[in-house]
C-alpha cells in the first residue's frame, strides 16, 4: 500500500475544497493513468469500469469523495502538510475521506482484471459530497448505469454501516413587533423564537429505529436584533435534524411545522435515511467474516445513490472536521485485507 499512501499524502497537499477540487482530481487521473486504467470524467467527478466488464453482471459501485471541509480552527500543524510520526499521519482529508478513497482505489485496480468476478465493477473519486452539492455523485448517476449495490468509503472504523440517518435542515424565522427596549411595547421576537426553541428541544418523534435509534433535533444557529435598545421584530434560527428510517424528511418537517409558531422553511427534502435489508448478501458476507454492522447518524453519498448501500472504510469518523484530523498507517492497510475478503466471495444473485 505505500504508493497509495504517498498519493494520499500528495492529496493532503492540494487543496480540495467542495467545489474546488479540480487540483485534486487531477492528482486522481494521473494515478489511474499510471495504472493503465481507462476513466471518464464529468465536473471534478472520476469514474472508471473493471477491464472484464461482462453484461449481464450486477454492478457494484466502489465510492469515496475528494473533496474536504474547510480547516477547523486549533490546527496545531499546516492542515495542507502532510507530517508522518511512525503510524500516524495527519493532514486535511487523511481520515475523511482520503483513506477509504486510496484504499477503494486499490481494491479496484486489484480486482480490475480478474477473470472469475460474478459481478461488475466501477470505481468512483466523486465531488461534493460534504457539501450535498450538484455536481457531485448526484450529476454522474445517469452516466453510470443501473447500479445493484455500491459501497462507500468513509471511516467507521472498518465496520459497516448498515443504515444511516438522513439530514434535513430548516431555517426557521419568528416574527415579533419593534418597540423601544426602554418601554413596555413591542413583542421580542427573541423570546417567541426562544419559547418554539424549547419546544423542539422538549419534543421526541414516536418511531424509534432499532438500528437508527430517535430522530434527532438540534438547533444549531440562532441571530435576533440589531441594536441594544431596540425590541427585535425578526429572529431566525436553524435546525439540523437526523431521521431515521420510519419518517420521510417531508414527513418530519410537517410535523415541525404543526408544532410551533415560527415560520419554517425546509433547504432541501432529499438527504432521506437510507439503509439496506438485514438479510442483504453483503450483511450476510459481513456477519460471516466477523464485520460488525451498525446504524450511522452521519449521512454521506448513499443518500444519493438510489440502490441498496452500506457505508465502510479505515479511519474513525470521530476525527471528521477536526483539528489535527489524522489516519493511521496500519489502518490503511489493514483495511484492504478486510475490503478485498467482503468483495471476493460476494454474490448479489
Amino acid at each position: 500500500m505505500e504508493e497509495y499512501i504517498r498519493l494520499l499524502q500528495k492529496m493532503i497537499q492540494t487543496p480540495s475544497f467542495s467545489r474546488e477540487e479540480l487540483n485534486v482530481a487531477a492528482i486522481i487521473r494521473d494515478f489511474l493513468k499510471s495504472k493503465n486504467i481507462n476513466f471518464q470524467t464529468q465536473d471534478n467527478n472520476t469514474w472508471c469500469k473493471n477491464d472484464r466488464w461482462e453484461e449481464g453482471k450486477p454492478v457494484i459501485l466502489l465510492d469515496s469523495h475528494i473533496d474536504t471541509v474547510k480547516p477547523a480552527k486549533g490546527w496545531t500543524t499546516d492542515p495542507f502538510t502532510p507530517i508522518l510520526e511512525g503510524d500516524k499521519l495527519t493532514g486535511l482529508g487523511s481520515n475523511d475521506a482520503g483513506a477509504p478513497l486510496v484504499t477503494l482505489m486499490a481494491i479496484f485496480i486489484a480486482l480490475n482484471q480478474e477473470k472469475e468476478l460474478p459481478y461488475n465493477l466501477i470505481y468512483a473519486a466523486t465531488a461534493e459530497e460534504e457539501i450535498s452539492g450538484p455536481h457531485g455523485m448526484v450529476s454522474i448517476l445517469s452516466k453510470l448505469g443501473k447500479i445493484d449495490f455500491a459501497l462507500v468509503g468513509e471511516p467507521s472504523g472498518m465496520e459497516m454501516a448498515i443504515a444511516e440517518k438522513g439530514l434535513l435542515v430548516i431555517d426557521g424565522t419568528a416574527h415579533g413587533k419593534a418597540g423601544h427596549a426602554a418601554r413596555n411595547n413591542g413583542i421580542n421576537a427573541i423570546y417567541k423564537a426562544l419559547e418554539d426553541i424549547k419546544i423542539l428541544k422538549d419534543f421526541q418523534f414516536e418511531k424509534i429505529s432499532d438500528i437508527l435509534g430517535h430522530v434527532k433535533i438540534s438547533v444549531t444557529q440562532i441571530n435576533g436584533g440589531y441594536q441594544h435598545n431596540t425590541i427585535p421584530d425578526l429572529c431566525t434560527f436553524v435546525i439540523d435534524v437526523r431521521t431515521n428510517e420510519f419518517y420521510s424528511n417531508k414527513e418530519a418537517f410537517k410535523i415541525l411545522q404543526g408544532l410551533v409558531s415560527s415560520d419554517l422553511k425546509q433547504r432541501s427534502f432529499r438527504l432521506n435515511s437510507s439503509g439496506i435489508p438485514l438479510d442483504h448478501p453483503v450483511v450476510i458476507r459481513a456477519k460471516e467474516i466477523g464485520i460488525n454492522c451498525f446504524g450511522s447518524p452521519t449521512t454521506s453519498d448513499q443518500a444519493v445513490i438510489p440502490c441498496s448501500s452500506v457505508k465502510i472504510g479505515p479511519g474513525d469518523s470521530n476525527r471528521s472536521h477536526t483539528a489535527d484530523e489524522y489516519i493511521l498507517l496500519s489502518e490503511i492497510e489493514n483495511s484492504f485485507p478486510v475490503y478485498l475478503k467482503l468483495l471476493k466471495n460476494l454474490h448479489l444473485n
